[in-house]
């Protein structure tokens, strides 16, 4: 995946990027250079409540997060579902 420096040393990150990993515009990252690669890490996770509710519809149990919690791709549930036992 490519992006552009922009003005002001500012650095475009890909969507598909921002919502793998939960940052949204204003959060704060550390800058550093790895083996001549430039590294950013988030510095401050944010914590999103979850709770299990019943479907209306299925009534099966279902995970609920707050509002502005990252969406789970299929990949990342059946990761999290690997070692469940």
């Amino acid at each position: 995946m490519q992006t552009k420096l922009l003005d002001k040393g500012h650095v475009a990150l890909p969507a598909s990027i921002r919502r793998k990993l939960g940052v949204k515009t204003g959060d704060e990252f550390s800058a550093d250079i790895k083996n001549g690669n430039i590294v950013l890490t988030p510095t401050k996770k944010k914590v999103y409540k979850t709770w299990i509710t019943t479907s209306p519809i299925t009534g099966m149990a279902v995970l609920t997060a707050e509002e502005g919690a990252p969406k789970l791709t299929s990949e990342q549930v059946a990761e999290m579902l690997a070692d469940f036992p």
